[in-house]
């Protein structure tokens, strides 16, 4: 079965239809930069040209990086603010043409499907995946079961959102040698442990294409802490799982 999966981010908007008897990319994902400012109106146009690059007419699953429920968007933490309080499942599904659309927070997304196809298959206890990109976001499973909208990436962390310290873009922006943000990445996973005692870690994002640079340097965790099997693919594969019950 093939349902169409788009990933919004800070920095870019990628999709692809997936194929989830296999838990991967039917084709290879179109990717466009996210329009600075980041509104409601730009993303939209931007995810209507991912899917129409497609010629994709049937139901359309959508992450987003912030709070989504029912449909309704109520944090924006790296997107502009008019997002706040948007229902961007009727908003994107209007700019479609009236194809159906479900939106959920991009973590979440990310962790149903490596918690389906990926790393966490057939894990329990309490699993958290963290996705680090342009901020940090976390998807929280215990027993298999997804807790929503956990966005832990807000959590304090030396008197900042820990997200302006161990993301990839705060090892970017301050020029950070993979030492420097390792540090960094470990005191937020202790800080994250010491709250939630979990099993296993899972990192995705992209850096996860690259988990020889980073993870050997990461001590003193208890919890075992892999890469996302499906890598940056994750969030695609997430949203076309969300929008396997609708229909046309």
């Amino acid at each position: 079965m093939q349902i169409f999966g788009v990933d919004i981010g800070g920095s870019g908007i990628k999709g692809a239809p997936a194929d989830l008897d296999r838990g991967e990319l039917a084709q290879e994902r179109h990717k466009v930069l996210t329009p600075q400012p980041a509104t409601p109106d730009g993303v939209a146009g931007c995810v209507v040209e991912v899917v129409r690059h497609f010629d994709w007419d049937g139901p359309v699953g959508v992450t987003f990086p912030g709070v989504v429920t029912g449909g309704v968007t109520r944090t924006a933490a790296n997107m502009d603010k008019g997002w706040i309080g948007v229902d961007t499942a009727t908003l994107l599904s209007q700019r479609l043409g009236g194809q159906p659309v479900t939106v959920l927070n991009d973590a979440d997304a990310a962790g149903i499907a490596e918690m389906t196809y990926g790393a966490g298959k057939g894990r329990g206890g309490t699993v958290i995946m963290l996705t680090l990109g342009t901020g940090i976001g976390s998807a929280l499973f215990t027993d298999g079961r997804l807790v929503p909208n956990t966005e832990l990436g807000h959590l304090e962390l030396k008197g900042h959102d820990a997200e302006k310290r161990a993301s990839v873009k705060a090892k970017e922006d301050g020029d950070l040698t993979w030492e420097r943000w390792a540090h960094r990445v470990q005191r937020y996973l202790e800080h994250v442990e010491m709250l939630f005692s979990p099993d296993l870690f899972i990192i995705g994002g992209g850096v996860s294409r690259k988990p020889e640079k980073f993870l050997p340097l990461i001590e003193d965790v208890r919890a075992e802490i892999v890469p996302a099997k499906l890598q940056n693919n994750a969030g695609i594969v997430g949203a076309a799982m969300a929008a396997r019950g609708l229909k046309q």
